[in-house]
């Protein structure tokens, strides 16, 4: 009982991370129904941008801003670059091989300016476990479920309470009829897509010092993400945190009850079975298009 409590804790902080990533996909599927498939790399620049400042001498909290403001005008980056040209052009899926070819730019970038090796992360808080019911958590551990919960619960209140967030909100509802009440949807997207890259990039301190940090620590993260954004539904933030802690469970269960090998099979496999029974996701709306 005591190893799989251990293996429970390290999977919830892992499937938090999963779930602000995940979260990141739903903010601009939900304003212009597409996705940004460099989400990975996004959370990989807030790590490496984070682990130069703290190397610089800058403090962790002091940090974390900064790698918003970056992570934000990324986001607006790949909107505008990537993402605009399409919608624009009404290509169906230019936006996805845009997104992608635009990460794989971010990655080469890195890995130039950072190298290919993987790097330590300092830990901003104590690395001396203390017990629970018998099994250890790392201070870092509770960090990650604290930030993870507080950075989607400020998005969720920026999103309810602001003018600018109701913005969001009433072009997430019908985009044509936000345009013809004057709001500038192109700008809502755009924003949609800072706040996306905003929450990766803020994923990747969290996570950083619970690993190494590197070019490519966001590729998986990030594709294991969508899969928790397809699972819990892509309209749904209960579904992202659901969908997260879910597959960081089985994760580390599976990987220490039968192989390392095996851990990604069971979520793939929750993948399969959640598309086959609610295609929208656990916590998904089907919408009804009239045409």
């Amino acid at each position: 009982m005591t190893i799989f409590l251990q293996l429970a804790y390290s999977g919830v902080a892992l499937g938090m991370i999963y779930a602000v990533i995940a979260f990141g996909y739903q903010l601009t599927y939900a304003t212009s129904e597409t996705l940004n498939f460099g989400q990975g790399d996004a959370l990989m620049l807030g790590g490496l941008v984070g682990l130069t400042l703290v190397g610089m001498g800058v403090s962790y909290w002091l940090m974390i801003p900064l790698v918003c403001i970056f992570g934000m005008a990324q986001g607006a980056v790949v909107e505008r670059v990537a993402v605009r040209p399409a919608i624009q052009a009404r290509s169906e899926f230019g936006w996805i091989m845009a997104t992608i070819a635009l990460g794989i730019i971010f990655r080469n970038t890195a890995e130039n300016i950072w190298g290919r090796d993987a790097l330590h992360f300092p830990s901003p808080v104590s690395e001396t476990p203390f017990s629970v019911l018998g099994a250890n958590i790392l201070p870092m551990e509770l960090l990650v479920v604290a930030g993870a919960l507080l950075i989607m619960g400020a998005i969720e209140l920026f999103n309810r309470t602001s003018i600018y967030g109701k913005a969001v909100v009433a072009t997430s509802g019908d985009r044509d009829a936000a345009g013809l009440m004057g709001i500038n949807t192109k700008l809502v997207i755009t924003f949609s897509y800072a706040l996306s890259s905003l929450t990766a990039a803020f994923a990747g301190v969290l996570v950083a010092p619970l690993t190494l940090t590197g070019a490519s620590m966001g590729a998986v993260l990030g594709l294991k993400a969508f899969a928790v954004a397809i699972v819990g539904g892509l309209n749904s933030g209960l579904g992202a945190i659901v969908g997260g802690l879910l597959l960081g469970v089985i994760e580390t269960t599976t990987g220490f009850y039968l192989s390392t090998g095996y851990k990604d099979v069971p979520g793939l496999i929750l993948l399969l079975l959640v598309l086959t029974v609610r295609p929208a996701g656990l916590f998904g709306k089907t919408a009804i298009k009239k045409v």
